[in-house]
């Protein structure tokens, strides 16, 4: 239905959008002002840890997932935990800062939620841990 493809990190994506403005940054790398994707992370299902070069923030749809940062280190280290979602006591959007490692954890439902991505993500600055 949403045209979804396997994501490297785990779930499903599918880019909805990107500026047609770009930006250089400092290091001379050039990348759209912003993208959008959906992500579905089915039930039972998380993402690995990773983090990307660019602020990230994710927009709850449906469902809830709960987003675990791991701090900016060479290695993610547990941290604070944000769910993501519609739910009482669940946030709306939750913004990963730039740098910053991030995963999701598993929950008994899917949940569906938009990333948004500034400046614009490109796998060059995705990191796996």
């Amino acid at each position: 239905m949403l045209g979804l493809e396997p994501h490297p990190e785990g779930g499903w994506y599918r880019q909805t959008w990107v500026s047609p403005e770009s930006v250089e940054l400092p290091d001379g790398r050039v990348r759209p002002t912003a993208t959008l994707i959906h992500f579905l992370l089915p039930a039972g299902e998380s993402s690995a840890w990773h983090r990307v070069l660019s602020d990230e923030i994710w927009l709850a749809h449906s469902g809830v997932v709960t987003v675990e940062l791991g701090g900016s280190g060479p290695a993610p280290e547990p941290g604070e935990k944000h769910a993501v979602g519609m739910a009482e006591g669940a946030e709306l959007q939750v913004l990963v800062p730039a740098g910053v490692w991030q995963r999701t954890i598993p929950s008994d439902r899917e949940a569906l939620v938009s990333c948004l991505v500034s400046p614009g993500f490109d796998f060059a600055d995705f990191e796996l841990a």
